[in-house]
């Protein structure tokens, strides 16, 4: 990512823009969404468990872009910060997608979309150049 983790073999130059990309569209995803369940809150498409796994998601996505940013100056801390983040949030994502009935459809749609951004960002951290 930044020159540090590149010289320590930790990720590919060209993995730099992808990483930061999938996590700006994971982040601008959640923002999105946090939006339209605010705009739909007096609607039964918004439970309290959309309130707050939406709330969640797009907290975490602002902070996981803050440590995408890290990592690409170079940060250590910054990119061990972002691989176990993505992994985490990636399972929760997975948990979501399989609970029957606690989440209305679109709201699982959208979660998968950010499970395969998110899948992304792991694959991409977690290999070495």
């Amino acid at each position: 990512m930044g020159q540090r983790a590149v010289e320590q073999g930790v990720v590919a130059v060209g993995g730099l823009r992808r990483v930061r990309g999938l996590v700006a569209a994971y982040a601008v995803l959640s923002l999105v969404t946090l939006g339209v369940i605010v705009g739909l809150r007096k609607t039964a498409a918004v439970t309290d468990a959309v309130w707050v796994r939406g709330s969640i998601v797009a907290v975490t996505s602002v902070v996981m872009f803050g440590f995408a940013r890290s990592a690409a100056r170079g940060s250590a801390r910054g990119l061990l910060r972002l691989r176990v983040m993505a992994a985490v949030m990636l399972v929760a994502i997975v948990v979501i997608l399989v609970i029957p009935g606690d989440f209305p459809g679109w709201l699982k749609v959208e979660q998968g979309v950010c499970g395969v951004l998110l899948l992304g960002v792991v694959v991409l951290v977690s290999r070495k150049k």
